[in-house]
């Protein structure tokens, strides 16, 4: 290449780039306007406009959940100049040291930058509050922010409304950006599921500032703000009174409630005991708060009507009741004899021998152990794993062994062994009927949430669907928009098998081991539960429907290491019943009593093993 060549690829080379840089110029100058808006970026202000969260109401109307003002001291680092430390410090009731530590773990946050406004104290007082509005222009680069916190009108529900508390850097990260360090955001309950309705959209308000952080006034008129909008209302399925009458029954109580109005699958109350008072986790002390509720031993935090699984008990003989039917191997007139129990499965007195009707009513556990068996060998099938497929498939179709979908974080998924388990733990073909009886009599392989108690029997109520509890009613006045809570789901059994099992479960209250829950004038369908606990004594299980026809209410209780099903979860169960459909409980003052004087917390007392 001659000089002449090279000449000519520099020229070429130096007009390029004036090219590029006239383009730039003319790109920022004339078509993006924005660069004003950057070149006074020193004198501009960008504030958050903080949404007021949607309220919280229950299925009545009743206000639950509500907002309260609250105040935080902002910073922007890079504006941080000439500060008076001492009488800053001075406001804020801090020392210099506090001052410079906090300022130091500012910087060390994932996502900080100087240029960015970030919170340097978090809800100030309002004496404080004033005490900077009158001197912030000694404190340039510091402003105090307006927001709010949630206020709890009752001291009840906390596992269902759950609570806010400061984004993560993950939270940050998921957002695209939206949230920032300091912001608030939904961590559990209803508040984390339903954050993009209850949470609003943040706006944005750019102001002018002189020299000492003085505001002048609204940039270009407001011309680049951006509105923040209100958060959207929502009304709960909860029973308010209901869910208080749960409470005040479960005090020094370890276990659950649920409650669920059958046709539409509204969850009417959700109780976890021990609980805690939601305003705990409000304000300043949220942090230090969390942590004594997270160390106490009772658990408060865990949310156990929808995560813990029990072994079902008795109450599990109402389903199998249901799948012996379908699977032909039991009709309304088939008898066993009881002798005090069947093989190794023991048995209270009764009358000998008996039917269907008579079986659910007494609770008897050699009739639902011939049940089982007949099942799993039933000779339709060619092996054992084939019967008891079926077996899971019905149970699976009661919403058990599955998370059911409630609008709440958490949900587990109970336990309902598949056929494989089985074949991993005693060989392929080398297992039976007898292996794994104890299930007939809901022991064993079987683990099942208070929730899925409460569902399936709803199913029941319903003879023979469930619609997908939920806890959200309404969001801004219009039906939860969820296309899943219109939708039926079947179980596996012929409606014609269930008239016979709820004539049993409602001989169970009118004459059979819970008579303790009958309530007169109101037709009650039911079943006692004792299951048994390898860590102490046995837990009070109880589910049932009411009325007996069209069924309003579908409920299941269960108390941990309280005996027998009659003796407190039945008893908590027509309580609760009763203030749903006739609006009080207090006509059988004596049965209130001794619910809300039973101090069952803390007993290391054991008892034998019974099923009934």
């Amino acid at each position: 290449m001659n000089n002449t060549d090279k000449q000519k690829v520099l020229l070429i080379i130096f007009i390029s780039v004036a090219i590029i840089y006239i383009a730039r110029l003319f790109y920022l100058q004339v078509i993006d306007a924005s660069y004003v808006f950057y070149a006074q970026s020193n004198v501009l202000q960008e504030q958050t406009i903080y949404p007021a969260r949607g309220l919280i109401y229950d299925r009545n109307g009743e206000l639950l959940v509500y907002n309260d003002a609250i105040y935080d001291l902002l910073v922007m680092p890079e504006q941080v100049k000439n500060l008076d430390t001492l009488a800053f410090c001075k406001i804020l009731n801090i020392s210099k040291e506090e001052f410079i530590s906090t300022f130091a773990r500012l910087k060390r946050q994932k996502g900080y930058s100087p240029w960015k406004p970030i919170v340097f104290q978090r809800q100030i007082t309002i004496p404080t509050y004033a005490a900077f509005q009158e001197r912030l222009y000694d404190f340039q680069g510091f402003f105090p922010e307006v927001r709010t916190d949630r206020k709890y009108k009752h001291s009840n529900a906390a596992h269902v409304m759950g609570y806010i508390g400061e984004v993560t850097e993950r939270d940050i990260e998921k957002s695209n950006g939206y949230y920032r360090l300091g912001d608030f955001m939904g961590i559990s309950g209803v508040e984390r599921i339903y954050e993009k309705d209850l949470g609003g959209k943040k706006g944005t308000r750019y102001v002018l500032v002189d020299s000492k952080n003085r505001t002048q006034g609204r940039y270009k008129n407001g011309e680049f703000d951006t509105p923040a909008v209100a958060g959207r209302n929502i009304h709960l399925s909860i029973d308010q009174k209901l869910q208080a009458l749960g409470e005040e029954l479960m005090l020094n109580k370890i276990g659950s409630i649920v409650a669920i109005e059958p046709a539409s699958g509204e969850v009417l109350a959700l109780v976890s005991s021990p609980t805690y008072d939601p305003n705990l986790l409000v304000g300043r002390e949220r942090g230090n708060k969390y942590m004594e509720l997270l160390l106490d031993k009772d658990k408060p935090l865990f949310n156990r009507p929808i995560s813990a699984p029990y072994p079902p008990g008795s109450i599990f003989k109402v389903i199998m009741s249901l799948m012996g039917q379908q699977e032909g191997v039991l009709n309304p007139g088939t008898t066993y004899g009881c002798h005090h129990g069947y093989l190794f499965v023991g048995c209270h007195p009764h009358r000998s021998p008996l039917a269907l009707q008579a079986a659910i009513a007494v609770s008897c556990n050699a009739y639902f152990c011939q049940v089982y068996r007949s099942m799993i060998n039933n000779p339709r099938y060619k092996h054992v794993e084939d019967a008891y497929n079926e077996f899971y498939k019905h149970v699976y179709s009661f919403g058990m062994g599955h998370p059911l979908g409630i609008d709440l974080f958490s949900e587990g998924p109970g336990v309902l062994k598949k056929a494989t388990y089985f074949d991993k733990l005693y060989g392929r073909h080398r297992w039976q009927a007898l292996t794994t009886l104890s299930m007939g009599i809901g022991q064993g392989e079987l683990g099942i949430t208070p929730l899925q108690m409460a569902n399936a029997t709803a199913a029941v109520g319903n003879r023979g669907y469930y619609i997908t509890p939920h806890i959200v009613k309404k969001i801004n006045n219009k039906p939860n928009p969820n296309p899943e809570y219109n939708i039926k789901h079947w179980t596996t059994i012929d409606t014609s098998y269930f008239a016979i099992v709820v004539n049993g479960m409602h001989d169970v209250v009118e004459h059979g081991t819970a008579y303790v829950a009958r309530i007169p004038g109101i037709e009650i369908c039911g079943k006692t539960g004792t299951a048994q606990n390898p860590h102490g004594k046995d837990h009070s299980i109880f589910f049932a429907f009411a009325p007996k026809t069209n069924p309003k209410i579908a409920i299941a209780v269960v108390v941990e290491n309280a005996g027998f099903g009659a003796t407190w979860a039945a008893p908590i169960a027509s309580l609760m019943m009763e203030q749903y459909l006739t609006g009080k409980h207090d006509t059988r003052q004596y049965l209130f009593d001794r619910m809300i004087k039973g101090n069952l917390i803390h007993r290391n007392d054991t008892a034998s093993a019974k099923t009934q």
